[in-house]
């Protein structure tokens, strides 16, 4: 019988059952894939992580990434939250200058790094660099988008300038304009529909978002659904929220000139609200040249498992 040590946080919040839960296993060693994803399911979280050593020594970790279905080459609450995990039980190295750090960690989309600012010797802040954009393809069809999000075409706001697009930054998602605040609460998303619509695309993440917002301070109010993934609705998608920076400075929603910092705000529908701070940087050409996605974490316990 083995016991595996877990930490349990909740990502992109500072407060307890805010954010996005992630169970962080930071001793991998030795657990076949299967039994992870095994885990995973038992979990029954957005997403469940287990550190192991490096593959290449000058990096920090590698971390698998597993939701209740598959493993992933990239996220960002899991990203974010191991980060925070691995400072907190001083398992990285303190070699920054002043109060922060930066770690690498090897996830599926290569090394992944993450800044790490500390507070009374206490990890407070994470902030991952996220892979360059990948934009296209579009989806014209709005009458299907609006039907596979239990909405009217009207609800949707996409146009020649804002259109219904998938973006990628490690992990593609398919973001779709809406029109109003009481739009994206009455999204409920239909995952028959979805499969049908979305099959040619090869995308089973949908990622929605208005202007209109809820909290002072922020940019825009967003909502994540991946029913084909075993995850009805996710609180708070630092995958996605970085293509969404991308995606909001590219078409010119978010003004840019060499840098944007934006503050999307997720999971309020399913009270717990996240708040995700992105910032976008544009080089001389006007071309994206860094993605980060950071944000709070807050610690909610730890535990064992037992596994023969």
């Amino acid at each position: 019988m083995r016991k595996l040590h877990y930490h349990r946080i909740d990502v992109f919040t500072d407060r307890a059952f805010g954010g996005n839960p992630l169970a962080v296993f930071t001793n991998g060693r030795g657990i076949p894939t299967e039994v992870m994803q095994a885990i995973a399911k038992e979990f029954n979280l957005s997403e469940t992580t287990f550190v192991l050593p490096p593959d290449d020594p000058r990096h920090d970790y590698r971390v698998r990434i597993f939701t209740p279905a598959n493993e992933l080459p990239m996220a960002g609450h899991p990203t974010v939250g191991t980060s925070f995990v691995l400072a907190r039980e001083q398992l990285i190295k303190r070699c920054g200058v002043g109060d922060e750090t930066t770690i690498t960690l090897e996830e599926g989309v290569g090394p992944v790094p993450v800044r790490i600012e500390f507070r009374d010797g206490q990890p407070v802040y994470a902030e991952m660099t996220q892979p360059l954009p990948a934009f296209g393809p579009r989806f014209d069809d709005v009458r299907a988008a609006a039907e596979m999000l239990s909405l009217d075409p009207s609800d949707i706001a996409a146009d020649v300038n804002l259109p219904i697009e998938v973006v990628s930054c490690g992990v593609p998602f398919l973001f779709v304009p809406l029109a109003t605040l009481d739009a994206a609460r009455r999204c409920r998303p239909r995952a028959e529909v979805m499969e049908r619509a979305l099959r040619d695309l090869k995308i089973t993440e949908v990622f929605v978002f208005t202007r209109e917002v809820e909290h002072e301070g922020s940019t825009v109010h967003s909502r994540m659904f991946a029913p084909l993934l075993g995850i009805v609705e996710d609180p708070a998608t630092g995958g996605a929220s970085g293509p969404l920076g991308c995606y909001l400075v590219r078409h010119g929603v978010v003004a840019c000139q060499t840098e944007a910092a934006i503050v999307s705000e997720q999971g309020i529908e399913m009270g717990r609200p996240s708040f995700i701070n992105i910032k976008i940087a544009r080089d001389g050409v006007g071309e994206i040249s860094s993605v980060k996605v950071g944000g709070q974490c807050y610690f909610m316990g730890e535990g064992f498992l037992e596994i023969d």
